[in-house]
């Protein structure tokens, strides 16, 4: 069951379809963007875990005996819509944040929750965040920004983790994996064992060409395989809240690791052929055993090939 929540401002009834569009948009930066209703959509996967939607990637909302661990916390500026929203969920605190990865799409909204909320992430992503560098493929507006920089370090990790660690206990355990490099060299994968739950961040956004962000760690050589040992090494899993798009299951999972590693395959045999990172992001297509897969957009499609073509020796 959905719930849609409102945050700001409407002018009328009738712009609420409007608003909802916008917000799904990266931030252009401008005005008209810093100023647009902040509209999150909640939906309740389990009777004490919830997703929000909108504003950047899933948040997810984990209600424990005694405390609120939240899963990413979106773009600037989101932050405190995430906290109006869970102040309707529960009056308890929050007490951790989980950051799956260093892009500002996730981890943004950090600033805005108070200062003893403990931030968690995997070792590679703090090294990621205190740079803030921009990601491969992606377009800057001027120079990157360093928004806990700017911010004198509020939001930034105090506790990470390597391979795993284990948060909580009983109902409220909650397990961090990294099983190698991917979207980045930081994907953390985050486990609600008694709820049969997983976050995968953006290491699965979705069903989609992924972004290999080689700025920060992310390799097409190694992504095939790194989803993969997720998929077989977390048990018991029934839902996987993914990046960007809706929940999805273990098989979805399985199938996106045969997927990247089948681009893996074509883009190698390509440059082995001597073909030219041109030649192939223009015709490339998914496979149609990939039905349902988002259409490769030309420049993800040719940074990926890039990414991989870097790679392959």
């Amino acid at each position: 069951m959905k719930r849609m929540f409102v945050l700001g401002v409407l002018l009328a009834v009738g712009t609420l379809s409007l608003a909802v569009t916008a917000s799904q948009q990266p931030p252009a930066g401008g005005a008209a963007q810093a100023n647009a209703p902040k509209v999150v959509e909640v939906e309740k996967l389990r009777d004490n875990l919830f997703m929000l939607k909108g504003g950047g990637g899933n948040t997810a909302v984990f209600v424990g005996s005694t405390g609120i661990v939240v899963v990413d916390t979106k773009n600037p500026g989101w932050g405190q819509p995430i906290l109006d929203e869970i102040k309707k969920i529960s009056p308890k605190p929050i007490t951790t944040i989980i950051n799956t990865h260093t892009h500002g799409d996730h981890v943004s909204g950090n600033v805005e929750f108070p200062a003893s909320v403990e931030v968690i992430v995997q070792e590679n992503t703090k090294k990621n965040m205190e740079e803030m560098k921009g990601a491969t493929g992606i377009a800057q507006n001027g120079p990157p920004t360093n928004i806990f920089k700017e911010n004198n370090g509020r939001g930034m990790p105090k506790k990470t983790f390597k391979d795993k660690m284990t948060v909580g206990s009983g109902n409220d355990r909650i397990d961090l994996y990294y099983f190698g490099r991917g979207h980045t060299n930081g994907d953390a994968w985050v486990v609600f064992p008694a709820l049969r739950l997983m976050h995968a961040g953006d290491i699965f956004s979705g069903k989609n060409l992924p972004l290999l962000d080689a700025n920060n760690g992310g390799s097409g050589l190694h992504i095939g395989d790194t989803l993969a040992k997720a998929a077989d090494s977390v048990k018991n899993i029934d839902t996987i809240i993914t990046g960007h798009s809706t929940t999805m299951t273990v098989n979805d999972l399985k199938e996106y690791a045969q997927f990247n590693r089948d681009f893996l395959a074509d883009v190698s045999a390509a440059k082995k052929a001597g073909k030219s990172v041109d030649d192939v992001a223009n015709s490339w297509k998914i496979p149609a055993k990939y039905a349902g897969y988002a259409a490769a957009a030309p420049a993800r499609l040719k940074a990926n090939v890039q990414v991989v073509f870097d790679e392959v020796k």
